[in-house]
């Protein structure tokens, strides 16, 4: 499996850069998505709902629905609700969306309700991160889930608590989204470089000559027309310019929760030997019981014996040329027969040596 996963890294990182549109490359500043949250109920459910002894929220926000809709709930009366659930409501407001787009919105228990399959949202409003209202949902809830229990056994495929509603909220509010200030626009490059940041602005200034300039690594400002509509066109043309990124610094990312290990192109490695071995600690523990001589006066206890026993594996010492290409770095690394656990180890062990001229992130 380790060695099916760096040939498959290799394959993909083995081809040389490509020139990519700006597009690809960077962001229009001030052309953003906006996060929206909210809370809601969901009804209709088949006995799987929140546990109201557990969930006092849930019973009080029924309660709260049915006075807004002109229902009087006695007081101090024992709600047991079984097909409602506490959920909430989270949806993406997209740039320059407009009063009555719809948006997707995703539903997610936040009591302990067993499974929403099945349920319907009742209309709930989601809010931004100002306190107001930007869109309303409401819909039928999908569940690319499913369960079943009978007799104390169960069974269950994906998540049952969680789902989403396609196009189930509107938009009631549109965020003002400002194409640049005055006669400026500004590009945000999605990674930080240099090097990438330069060749944009020969690459806008081929096409608008003296329009752009570096401010930084980062952000690029670029010119542009006044009129809102010659803007849109000139953004257009400019999202659109082929640009040849700079080549990527070595890196290598481990996963140490999972034990997977990626690395780009420029990997490389200079002379080493590697000696690896597993230790091994078990310890067995025997249970007995000691019971004393009849008429001693001594009394029957438990004794526990402890044996342990270390094993250390040999590692027979592995020399590893220098290696300039991906594809040496993983026919080097496979020599080494490690298990991709061991490979943690052995990476962390040659950046400290210095061997591995790459930056080793764990994340």
């Amino acid at each position: 499996m380790y060695r099916f996963a760096l040939i498959c890294c290799f394959l993909f990182a083995l081809a040389p850069a490509q020139a990519e549109k700006i597009k690809d490359l960077a962001s229009v500043a001030g052309v953003r998505n906006n996060q929206l949250v909210g809370y809601g109920l969901v009804v209709g459910l088949d006995g799987s709902g929140d546990q109201t002894t557990q969930t006092p929220f849930t019973v009080q926000s029924v309660v709260n629905m049915l006075t807004n809709l002109g229902i009087q709930v006695p007081v101090g009366g024992n709600m047991q609700l079984k097909n409602v659930a506490a959920v909430t409501v989270t949806a993406t407001l997209p740039p320059f969306a407009r009063p009555g787009q719809p948006l997707d919105v995703t539903i997610a228990s936040i009591g302990n309700a067993k499974s929403i399959r099945g349920g319907t949202l009742l209309m709930a409003p989601l809010k931004g991160a100002d306190g107001q209202i930007y869109a309303m949902a409401q819909g039928n809830i999908i569940v690319a889930g499913a369960g079943a229990s009978a007799g104390g056994s169960s069974t269950q495929v994906n998540q049952l608590a969680t789902g989403r509603i396609p196009a189930g909220a509107t938009v009631e509010k549109a965020v003002a989204t400002l194409l640049g200030n005055g006669e400026f626009v500004q590009l945000e490059l999605l990674t930080t470089d240099f090097t990438t940041a330069n060749r944009v602005v020969n690459a806008v200034n081929s096409q608008f000559s003296g329009t752009a300039v570096a401010l930084d690594g980062r952000v690029i400002q670029v010119r542009a027309p006044q009129d809102n509509n010659l803007r849109v066109a000139f953004l257009s043309r400019l999202e659109n310019i082929d640009v040849t990124p700079a080549e990527s610094s070595p890196k290598v990312i481990i996963n140490a929760r999972t034990g997977s290990i990626v690395m780009n192109q420029a990997v490389k490695l200079d002379s080493c030997a590697i000696a690896h071995g597993n230790l091994t600690v078990t310890i067995t523990a025997d249970n007995t019981v000691s019971q004393p001589d009849p008429l001693s006066g001594g009394k029957t206890t438990k004794v526990q014996n402890a044996d342990i026993q270390i094993k250390a594996d040999k590692g027979p010492i592995v020399r590893l040329p220098k290696s300039s290409t991906l594809r040496d770095v993983v026919r080097a690394l496979n020599a080494v027969g490690a298990t991709p656990q061991d490979l943690l180890a052995i990476l962390q062990a040659m950046k400290a040596a210095g061997s591995l001229k790459a930056e080793l992130e764990v994340i």
